[in-house]
């Protein structure tokens, strides 16, 4: 059983962000995990898929669950910001939104001063936000370990759906036949957009790519290399560890 981005963590990010107490907060988490882990059915595992707002709180989901797994799915940089440029003025609003929520938290230290990152584009802005993430994963994966946390980039996925299903439910600790596999692969999961009812496989998803990187290849091209020099100035690994494929 999959649950999508249940509130109930969005919330406890919310109860954070206010000033909630460690200990208070902790416990909350552990009842609120405790809930969400409730099979529906005999034998059924549980994978809580949270909203980005609430990867702040990862380190701590893997605290109090001390056997629980996870993964960190991430797009690539430049793909990354291809899709914000896509989604035109809402994309941008949403990354700047992300970024100064990670600020809050404490999550964004690039080396930038405060009044700098009212001067970035909105491209700039969402490179900001990936690069936090991307920092973010990598310290959760060198403190719990590559056994129990994994990463996986997109591209990968979709490249190679089979052999990331199979790993993914490895790492999980669930048992899935061949067919089983090609049958999740040939479903509607890997054939429509995950936004809607059309059609959408790798194949579209890669044209879809291609068009929005020629739209906006100037900027894309800029703000990835001022990316790069920002994270290694900040000493932030582009390629994370703990590869699920």
């Amino acid at each position: 059983m999959g649950l999508k981005e249940p509130q109930i963590l969005n919330d406890l990010q919310g109860w954070r962000v206010r000033g909630a107490q460690p200990q208070e907060l902790a416990a909350a988490m552990d009842g609120s995990l405790a809930a969400l882990g409730r099979p529906f059915s005999e034998g059924e595992a549980t994978i809580v898929k949270p909203s980005n707002l609430v990867n702040g709180l990862a380190g701590l989901m893997l605290h109090v669950r001390p056997d629980a797994k996870a993964v960190f799915l991430h797009a690539p940089l430049k793909d990354f910001l291809g899709s914000i440029a896509r989604k035109g003025m809402w994309g941008r609003l949403w990354v700047r939104d992300l970024m100064v929520k990670q600020m809050q938290e404490g999550l964004v230290n690039l080396g930038l001063q405060g009044e700098d990152y009212l001067r970035l584009t909105d491209l700039q802005a969402a490179a900001v936000g990936w690069l936090a993430q991307h920092a973010l994963f990598g310290r959760i994966v060198q403190s719990y370990g590559v056994d129990r946390v994994k990463t996986l980039d997109s591209t990968a996925l979709m490249d190679r759906p089979a052999d990331a299903m199979s790993a993914l439910f490895r790492h999980f600790g669930l048992e899935a036949t061949e067919d089983m596999i090609a049958d999740l692969v040939a479903g509607p999961v890997f054939q429509q957009h995950s936004k809607g009812d059309e059609a959408f496989d790798a194949a579209a998803r890669d044209a879809e790519r291609r068009a929005g990187e020629k739209l906006h290849s100037e900027e894309i091209e800029k703000v990835f290399a001022w990316a790069e020099a920002v994270a290694a100035n900040a000493g932030i690994p582009v390629a994370l560890p703990g590869a699920l494929i």
